[in-house]
């Protein structure tokens, strides 16, 4: 246990036990090193399941992106396709992942948050927040496995700060019920915005769906290999040029499933053009036209969390992170797993394997100059 005021040491520090970081633990061990002596995994959510736990109640397994099962999760007679598909999925998933974490023999320090992380002459110590105050962990390798559900991304609109209703994202809707005989506006193409509208039909008094670009739609039920190869390859192109990470959905398009094709041939889920303007009781509409509203949802996507690594110097000018086969090009101490190509909707146990191995080697050889900061706009 991380106890204060103690600084503490690890050979690796794992940040987040979400599929990416777990995968990342699990590959660990089996080359040797230990979680909870060698290896510190931190998780700042209260309980397991990553992002998931903090999912709305209605979202079920299957009406998302699919949930991967965890490397070696097969050995502990864990599969997500036989999981209930009509429990909620924050509560199949974290019962999941607590039963994975105990089987394997993970352990993960929670609630427990990285805050920062700086340069100490040959190591990194890791600012971790705990319920009793802050640690210094000092370590050899760093991990970032942080996803994107603390960054929520709503872009800016003239008028947005001057709405007189409610506006939410996301990470803050929790049930349809909240909306009921209200006018809502939802914004955002991907699968969150369009379940959104498929829940508060009949709940809401009207929805408004409007999208910042055109949605893809693909006719097939799931997303086909073709459309997932040229997203990962998209995303690698930029994490390699430390370039912003383009929208997986933007690069996939939407499989639509039954359920989507039923509530477009009943006129809900109809996607309107971005609206030009926010004002007090509503929004004004790109052909002028005005729509009242008492909530905006945005559900306009997520920006990687990455900023406890701002001390390091490590994001490039042109905007994002220049990562290699998961490691940082400007400090080769430091691991990004789930970023770009390793996103754990489409690579991150491919990515724990990976990782891992290099992280081993590294451990062993202590290879890897450590590229000189420049400025950074964090």
């Amino acid at each position: 246990m991380l106890q204060p005021p103690d600084d503490a040491r690890a050979r690796v520090v794992v940040v987040g036990a979400g599929q990416a970081g777990l995968s990342v633990a699990y590959e660990l061990q089996r080359r040797g090193l230990r979680t909870g002596a060698d290896v510190l995994v931190v998780d700042r959510g209260p309980s397991t399941g990553g992002a998931w736990q903090f999912r709305w109640e209605a979202l079920r397994l299957g009406l998302a992106h699919r949930v991967h099962d965890l490397p070696g999760m097969h050995a502990l007679g864990l599969r997500f396709d036989d999981a209930d598909h009509d429990r909620p999925a924050r509560d199949v998933v974290a019962e999941y992942y607590r039963r994975y974490e105990d089987g394997a023999g993970i352990v993960v320090e929670r609630p427990a948050e990285a805050v920062a992380v700086r340069a100490d002459g040959d190591d990194l110590a890791v600012e971790v927040r705990t319920p009793d105050g802050v640690v210094t962990v000092r370590t050899e390798v760093l991990v970032s496995a942080t996803g994107s559900w603390g960054m929520p991304f709503v872009p800016w609109v003239p008028g947005r700060d001057g709405f007189a209703g409610r506006q939410l994202d996301t990470t803050g809707y929790r049930s349809a019920e909240e909306f009921r005989g209200q006018d809502v506006v939802v914004v955002g193409g991907g699968t969150s915005a369009i379940g959104f509208v498929l829940e508060l039909e009949g709940v809401a008094a009207t929805i408004t769906w409007v999208t910042r670009r055109r949605v893809d739609w693909l006719e097939e039920t799931s997303l086909d290999l073709e459309s997932a190869t040229s997203a990962v390859r998209a995303q690698d192109d930029a994490a390699r040029a430390g370039l912003p990470l383009p929208s997986i959905v933007a690069g996939t398009g939407v499989p639509k499933t039954e359920r989507m094709r039923a509530a477009a041939g009943r006129g809900v889920l109809v996607e309107q053009p971005m609206f030009s303007a926010v004002e007090p009781d509503g929004v004004r509409m790109a052909d002028g036209s005005f729509r009242h509203a008492d909530t905006i949802i945005w559900a306009t996507g997520f920006r990687p969390e990455l900023r406890y690594l701002a001390p390091l110097g490590l994001r490039e000018r042109s905007g994002g992170f220049s990562v290699r086969d998961g490691v940082s090009a400007r400090d080769p101490r430091v691991f990004l797993a789930g970023y770009g190509p390793q996103a754990s909707t489409i690579g991150a146990n491919r990515a724990g394997r990976l990782i891992a191995r290099q992280v081993v080697e590294r451990l062993a050889t202590g290879e890897g100059a450590v590229a000189a900061p420049g400025p950074s706009p964090e």
